[in-house]
């Protein structure tokens, strides 16, 4: 990971981290999910770069080695649609392809629908698109045990992450959402009770990975993740135009649980997805998980890589 660099950027009054490889005009913006950081896309950095891309991985406001903002709790998705538009002209990126995992796959579809003409085409990892204020969270068919309903509660996430140190909470969630189960507590316990303090790491994450996230969130801290993007999920954007230009690859793993929410399975497979995003390819992976990008790096970059390419 030594060829990475790092920087720092002055962006809408903040410092952001952002973390970079690779050189000429042809760009790839990665934009990680919780409870990641810029480091989460490591082997994706590397293989693009190698494959002639310039690769630019921002920590959000708040997480990583960015700045947190003096009030985490006002943070919405439009910020982070200001922060990253603001990145490419600091940058002087006319357009780039812009991938996201997890919940920075919304950011990576709203600078798509605000500035399509910035975006050369998206690559979406654990979350299909889904026009912007709906979830399949909030469709009543979960039970209020559900890892997203519990951590929407201001106060609720705190007190239950409070119990134990940042190191153990990373460790916890990235067992929990390395599943194919649902994250859901039963009434009387929380989210982190859910992991057995015996429970060993996936196979694919080691002691070193879980310690550079450890650090990082010791010094972020949770405020600003649990704002972003769980406090403002289902958030009205305004946005009239819901249709996706740009052609679209979404890479799901058959183990996400994910892709057990009530509803995700039948949206994406049936074809709902593309009314909204028509210029789209699925590719399925048997055995990934919510994280497949670093559970099966190699086939994850060769899809990346040969997208990026069909599309340049």
């Amino acid at each position: 990971m030594d060829q990475i660099q790092h920087k720092y950027v002055d962006i809408n009054g903040l410092k952001l981290h952002i973390a970079e490889i690779g050189t000429g005009d042809k760009v790839v913006v990665f934009l990680h999910g919780f409870p990641e950081i810029w480091y989460t896309w490591r082997y994706q950095m590397i293989a693009v770069a190698k494959a002639g891309y310039k690769a630019i991985a921002p920590d959000f406001r708040g997480y990583g080695l960015s700045d947190v903002p003096s009030q985490p709790e006002k943070t919405t998705f439009k910020d982070l649609d200001d922060d990253l538009l603001a990145i490419f002209d600091y940058y002087g990126i006319p357009k780039a392809f812009v991938i996201g995992k997890d919940f920075g796959v919304r950011p990576a579809y709203l600078f798509a629908l605000l500035h399509p003409e910035r975006v050369s085409g998206i690559v979406t990892l654990g979350l299909p698109y889904t026009p912007p204020g709906y979830s399949f969270a909030f469709q009543g068919q979960l039970p209020e045990g559900f890892y997203i309903l519990r951590w929407r509660q201001p106060g609720r996430a705190e007190a239950d992450f409070g119990r134990f140190d940042v190191k153990t909470v990373v460790k916890n969630i990235y067992i929990l959402f390395s599943k194919a189960d649902i994250p859901i507590a039963e009434e009387d316990k929380e989210i982190m009770d859910l992991v057995e303090p015996s429970t060993p790491l996936p196979p694919w994450f080691t002691e070193e990975d879980l310690s550079v996230y450890a650090t990082l969130y010791e010094k972020s801290g949770f405020r600003t993740p649990l704002q972003m993007p769980y406090r403002q999920l289902g958030q009205d954007l305004n946005i009239t135009d819901e249709i996706v230009k740009a052609p679209t690859l979404l890479i799901m793993g058959e183990k996400d649980y994910v892709a057990k929410l009530p509803g995700m399975k039948d949206y994406i497979t049936s074809g709902k997805v593309n009314k909204y995003v028509p210029d789209l390819d699925i590719v399925w992976l048997p055995e990934g998980s919510h994280f497949v990008h670093e559970q099966c790096p190699d086939k994850v970059n060769q899809l990346i890589t040969s997208f990026l390419s069909n599309h340049i």
